[in-house]
């Protein structure tokens, strides 16, 4: 099984949304309007009014930790073949809401994007963003496999094994997730009864009543 069908199968279903935000500093900041979220979905009002919320909260992530979190999102999924990458799916927004919607992923995340930070600033003497994508893969190998990683990269482990699950959720709960899939939603279709050689094994056959009402054999 390759990666891309290896994720598939970590998607959790989460919302995705992507963040509004005040660019501005924080003794001159302004009121943020935001326009309702938009959705091709049926919405409850009380998830609504809850999205528009989070949507309306200052940015938690630095523009250098978006940017550490796009490069680690399209080293998860990247452009193929099949579909575009994590980050043309707006994954890193997806991250950048869920942290706010979910508290409990804002200490791991950071404290994870530090360590990934100190990691290279220590063997490269620059931080990861600013890496060669060589370098990138080089630290990446350390530990996205828990079966081989060292002891001492264990708190690298559990920061990427839990930012392969938010990309995955937020990858295949997107529009171009689900295309990828090629998942089909519910469609209508028609029941042709119990195969005829099924019938006959159990010794048991449709009524004239039922075959008129309720099956229909297309042969």
């Amino acid at each position: 099984m390759n990666r891309r069908e290896t994720l598939k199968l970590l998607g959790v279903g989460a919302l995705s949304g992507t963040a509004l935000v005040a660019g501005c500093k924080p003794e001159d900041k302004k009121e943020v309007k935001t326009a309702d979220p938009e959705f091709t979905y049926d919405r409850a009002k009380e998830e609504l009014m809850r999205e528009k919320e989070l949507l309306a909260q200052e940015k938690f992530f630095s523009e250098a930790e978006m940017l550490t979190i796009t490069i680690l999102a399209d080293i998860i999924i990247p452009k193929d073949e099949v579909s575009g990458s994590a980050s043309e799916a707006k994954v890193p927004d997806f991250i950048e809401f869920i942290v706010k919607d979910m508290p409990s992923h804002q200490v791991p995340m950071r404290g994870g994007l530090r360590w990934l930070d100190i990691q290279c600033l220590n063997r490269f003497e620059k931080p990861f963003r600013e890496c060669s994508d060589k370098q990138q893969i080089e630290l990446i190998d350390m530990i996205a496999y828990p079966n081989k990683a060292k002891p001492e990269m264990s708190q690298g482990v559990a920061f990427f094994n839990r930012m392969r699950n938010l990309v995955a959720s937020g990858f295949y709960t997107s529009e171009m997730g689900v295309a990828d899939i090629g998942y089909a939603g519910n469609t209508p279709n028609q029941w042709n009864g119990v195969p005829e050689e099924v019938l006959k094994q159990y010794k048991v056959a449709y009524t004239e009543k039922e075959l008129k009402e309720c099956v229909k054999f297309d042969g």
